[in-house]
């Protein structure tokens, strides 16, 4: 069973792009019904920062794993470049 994460935001395959270790897991991208097989990811596309700095084809945890190489400067570029942090809730 897919997992949801507390957290994750989404972000363009072009900003990701930014980070020179960057390297996509380009067979685990989403399947579309329109296309069988192929698909490539553009600039323009969407993928999502989990708040374990994985990034995936969609809000599962899990699924659809396009970058997992965390080491401390992809958190430092998640940080300092995307400016992705995770937030604090209030508890009453």
């Amino acid at each position: 069973m897919a997992t949801i994460g507390k957290y994750c935001k989404a972000y363009l395959v072009k900003q990701f792009r930014q980070y020179p270790q960057w390297r996509e897991q380009t067979e685990n991208i989403r399947p579309q019904k329109e296309v069988v097989d192929n698909r490539k990811l553009t600039d323009e596309d969407i993928l999502y920062l989990q708040e374990n700095y994985i990034v995936t084809d969609g809000i599962f945890q899990d699924e659809n794993i396009i970058f997992n190489d965390i080491t401390p400067e992809w958190q430092d570029f998640c940080h300092q470049t995307l400016k992705f942090e995770l937030p604090v809730y209030e508890t009453a």
